[in-house]
């Protein structure tokens, strides 16, 4: 089993999720938070099993994952 770190957003019409350190774009997406979570797994799932353990090959690997909120003067 891989650990994968995953940016889950919430937006006004669901959730937007997605994983960080592989290879290509992978995008799940849900009416909940658990919902959307779970899409981006089965997504992350086929995206290896259709391109090959080569997506998992990221250099280097992310260590760990901030969201920070800045204002900023437009």
């Amino acid at each position: 089993m891989r650990q994968f770190k995953i940016v889950v957003e919430k937006h006004p019409d669901g959730y937007v999720a997605y994983p960080l350190g592989l290879k290509g774009v992978v995008v799940g997406q849900g009416d909940t938070y658990d919902e959307a979570l779970s899409d981006v797994k089965s997504a992350i799932r086929f995206h290896v099993e259709t391109f090959g353990k080569e997506v998992l090959d990221v250099e280097p690997p992310i260590l760990e994952a901030f969201v920070a909120e800045a204002g900023i003067e437009v």
